[in-house]
């Protein structure tokens, strides 16, 4: 479709540009990551953060690398759906670490910082939106409950001499004699548990 070949590649350019930005010159954004990457060391298990890079250069390297990457898949259109959930990701970290505005106490660095979070935000609902595009197409959860509709059908046309109907009127006639033959039970059993239950 036209619109997703137009739409693609408009979205990716600021990760594109970003990513490239970030992995030419990661100081000024490991300068603001840093304390989000202290907080998170703090908040992470140590199995977690014993195998994650801690240098904020390095991770801000990888974070541009990520959104470089995606940016050029999801503007290609090669596998767009992981190519927007890994840019979705990216964002996050970038969001938190780049524009908390709510930090800052110059009106106008602010205002300026909540327009980029909320930039960002709706990129990351753009993003997700992709994520979710089955550019027309079923989704697996669609297929995989047709398919296991089709199975059960499958089973009960295999069944000797029903049809669905019938097999589903003999579900309710067996399960009519099931409940009227324990409550039968529950009676004759009653007088003898009553016995049973004196003798104790």
């Amino acid at each position: 479709m036209l619109v997703r070949r137009i739409a693609r590649p408009l979205m990716s350019t600021i990760f594109i540009s970003g990513g490239v930005d970030a992995l030419r010159n990661p100081a000024g954004r490991a300068k603001a990551a840093a304390p989000l990457i202290e907080q998170s060391k703090d908040a992470l298990p140590n199995e977690v953060t014993a195998n994650v890079p801690t240098d904020p250069e390095t991770l801000v390297r990888i974070n541009g690398g990520i959104q470089v990457a995606g940016g050029i898949l999801l503007a290609t259109g090669k596998a767009p759906r992981i190519a927007s959930l890994a840019l979705a990701g990216s964002l996050v970290p970038t969001t938190l670490a780049g524009h908390a505005f709510w930090n800052e106490t110059d009106p106008e660095t602010k205002a300026a910082q909540r327009i980029h979070f909320f930039k960002n935000l709706s990129l990351l609902g753009g993003l997700l939106i992709a994520a979710v595009d089955t550019e027309g197409k079923p989704s697996v959860a669609w297929r995989s409950k047709r398919a296991a509709r089709r199975a059960q059908e499958s089973v009960v046309s295999a069944l000797p001499g029903h049809t669905t109907h019938d097999t589903g009127e003999r579900v309710k006639e067996i399960a009519s004699i099931a409940a009227s033959r324990g409550a039968d039970l529950a009676d004759a059993a009653q007088p003898k548990l009553a016995k049973l239950a004196d003798a104790a």
